[in-house]
């Protein structure tokens, strides 16, 4: 399934599919949403998008206000990043030493409280480098120490929370994965989950398309040396805690993945059991998991239920069904599914959920009959 979102990222995405989520905001408990009938999809495409396959248009994140970020691919798919007013305008971006080449360019990952976004950019050389962009559009560019120099390696930001702090990972010489945090003053520290592997696509997805928590708390997953999949959570302290989840396969490519964390320390996610279906999953701040199935989803490889994001509305995610379309899906128990207006029905196609912030509100991108990509906002 080719991920819009993931094309600035390499072709790093791994055989077990990365998500994105957003910090999260408080309690949760699976639920429906009780507003289905009045929620509006709003679709919607960045000034510039191209309009070919695998262009277009993908939102990555969604904040209290109701700004959103992500990026869009122009017709020489050259990636770069915007910003989504509550009222609808929009302001493209471009990080500095971004390249303009096939593939190269700027992706926005996360929006925080304050309108701050960070992300990443590809340079000339398919040279990964992170930024932090304040609501005023200066910009800040950094790398990991460690972080190689080479095509398809360097610096990856994720997630900026309402502190400032930054979580991403890094590639290095080696083409093994590292997570890092960035504090508001510049200083990175960097980690690695124990039994973590070492060796190339191998390591911490740390802020990997996962969360970073208002309070610093970090879920994600780590690959070992096996190449399995593991979830862990890092705490404001630095100690980590790995878990797998009932069921998750022991094969290369499969395992457990976390996906969002709230300040309680509850964690949703989901993992690949041994035929490659994937599942989603709540775990509590003590250890416990509870695993879920949307129904409708698909029983076969790389079909299942994918849960991303965990706030005080609930549980949101998307599945793939029998024919390998996408759908988005709110909560755990009692779920409401939903499809944007203009998705494709075949296979790779469909909507893909993004994070919804404390009003339910969702941001997210669809993919359309011709593989095209459109942002999606949903309101209750």
């Amino acid at each position: 399934m080719k991920n819009l979102k993931t094309q600035l990222r390499l072709a790093l995405l791994p055989t077990l599919i990365l998500l994105a989520c957003t910090a999260a905001y408080g309690q949760v408990t699976p639920s429906s949403d009780a507003h289905t009938s009045k929620a509006t999809i709003t679709e919607f495409d960045a000034p510039g998008a191209g309009t070919g396959a695998y262009q277009g248009t993908a939102a990555n994140d969604i904040n209290e206000k109701g700004e959103i970020t992500g990026l869009y691919y122009d017709e020489n798919t050259v990636g770069h990043g915007f910003v989504r007013e509550p009222h609808g305008k929009f302001t493209s971006f471009d990080a500095p030493g971004a390249g303009t080449g096939y593939g190269q360019g700027t992706n926005a990952e996360s929006i925080n409280s304050e309108g701050a976004t960070t992300g990443l950019y590809v340079d000339g050389n398919n040279v990964y480098h992170s930024f932090a962009r304040a609501p005023n559009g200066k910009f800040k560019t950094f790398n990991a120490k460690g972080a190689g120099n080479g095509a398809n390696q360097g610096t990856l930001g994720e997630n900026i929370n309402s502190s400032g702090e930054i979580a991403g990972y890094y590639i290095d010489g080696g083409n093994a994965y590292h997570g890092f945090v960035r504090k508001p003053n510049g200083k990175i520290t960097t980690f690695d989950a124990p039994g973590a592997g070492t060796g190339s696509g191998q390591g911490t997805l740390g802020g990997s398309e996962d969360c970073l928590s208002p309070t610093g708390w970090i879920t994600g997953g780590y690959i070992d040396a096996s190449n399995v999949y593991h979830g862990f959570v890092r705490d404001p302290h630095g100690n980590i805690t790995s878990f797998d989840a009932p069921g998750a396969g022991t094969g290369a490519g499969q395992g457990t993945q976390g996906g969002g964390i709230d300040p309680d320390g509850k964690i949703v996610g989901f993992y690949a059991d041994g035929s490659n279906v994937h599942h989603g999953f709540l775990r509590t701040r003590d250890g416990k998991i509870t695993t879920f199935n949307v129904k409708g989803a698909g029983t076969g490889s790389g079909q299942g239920t994918l849960a991303e994001n965990i706030n005080v509305k609930g549980i949101d995610g998307y599945y793939v069904d029998a024919s390998g379309v996408a759908h988005g899906f709110l909560g755990a128990h009692g779920v409401t599914r939903f499809d944007a207006p203009g998705a494709g029905t075949g296979s790779g196609q469909g909507t893909f959920i993004g994070p919804n912030n404390p009003a339910n509100a969702i941001a997210g991108y669809y993919v359309d009959g011709n593989n095209v990509y459109h942002g999606y906002l949903r309101t209750p």
